[in-house]
This record gives structure tokens, C-alpha cells and sequence, in this order.
């Protein structure tokens, strides 16, 4: 059996975990998330412990998928997921005009970003940008959208960069 199915997932206070209906569902103070879950794959919750097991040898690198998802989803209901974001350049600036998200890039034009259902935005500077929710896959799914209206540039280094990423530098050409 793989070797990330056999962890077993510690459910901190205030979460619990059930399947019903060909769901699994996490509920916590933060919110409530499910999945559908696979045919072979079973889950089962004792004492604040859920363990995966699979019921096909087929389906055995699938039960760790699963228990990977429903891990992130406990962490999420619980804690929360937070990805960070900075603009880098002359003139980059973020702001809130309502839920939405109003960018300054360089263009012709400002580029407004509509926030999803489930996200929360917020720009503590003009040039930081702090995306959170309960969903690890959407989190990063805006971060990546956010990122990918201007992605940083090797030579200047300007754009729109996650606060841990480093970016490799080119050298200029010469003459």
C-alpha cells in the first residue's frame, strides 16, 4: 500500500470528518468542504484519527491522493491557507475597490481581478497582495491567476512575484 495512504490524519478540536453519500466532508470553524469520494478507496474516523484504506490493489496510489486532499482539507477548515504576493517595478500598485482587486501593471489600463466565492483578498501595502481561503487548490489557483497577469521579467526582475520566489536574473546582452 503506498506509503503516504498508511499516515494517518490527527484531527485537531472543533474538526470533524465523515462520508455520507459518496462524499467526504470536513467541517470546521472556518468552514465546511467536501469531495466526492472514489469507488475502492475507504475511509474510516476513530477517536479524532482517520485512517484510509483501499479496498482494490488498483486503486492504491489513489487512496494517498486522497489522503493528501483530505489532509489539506483539515488544515484548511482549521487553519486556513494564506499565499503572498508582491508586485516589483515602477508604478506597480494593488488596491481594493470594493471585493475586487484593482492592479496597476504597466498597462494602458488598471486590470481588475474578481474575487471568487470562498476568497478573501486584502492589500496590507500598495505593493503586497495577501490571498486566503479555506481551499489550499483555490488559493493558489488566484495566486497563480493574480501572478500571471504580469509574471516577473529575468532581466529587471519586475512583476508580479509570490513573496518566497526568487527569480533568476539574466545578464544583460552586450555589444
Amino acid at each position: 500500500m503506498s506509503r503516504v495512504a498508511k499516515l494517518p490524519i490527527t484531527l485537531p478540536k472543533g474538526v470533524e470528518v465523515k462520508t455520507q453519500n459518496g462524499q467526504i466532508e470536513a467541517k470546521g470553524p472556518k468552514g465546511t468542504l467536501t469531495i466526492t469520494q472514489p469507488e475502492g478507496v475507504a475511509l474510516t474516523v476513530e477517536n479524532g484519527i482517520a485512517q484510509f484504506a483501499s479496498n482494490d490493489s488498483s486503486k492504491v496510489a489513489l487512496t494517498g491522493t486522497i489522503r493528501a486532499i483530505v489532509a489539506n482539507m483539515v488544515t484548511g477548515v482549521s487553519e486556513g491557507f494564506t499565499r503572498k504576493l508582491e508586485l516589483v517595478g515602477v508604478g506597480y500598485r494593488a488596491a481594493m475597490q470594493g471585493k475586487d482587486l484593482s492592479l496597476s501593471l504597466g498597462f494602458s489600463h488598471p486590470v481588475l481581478f474578481v474575487t471568487p466565492e470562498g476568497i478573501t483578498i486584502a492589500t496590507p501595502t500598495q505593493t503586497e497582495i495577501v490571498v486566503t481561503g479555506t481551499d489550499k487548490q483555490r488559493v493558489g489557483e488566484v495566486a497563480a491567476k493574480i501572478r500571471g497577469y504580469r509574471p516577473p521579467e529575468p532581466y529587471k526582475g519586475k512583476g508580479v512575484k509570490y513573496s518566497d520566489e526568487t527569480i533568476i536574473r539574466k545578464e544583460a546582452k552586450k555589444a
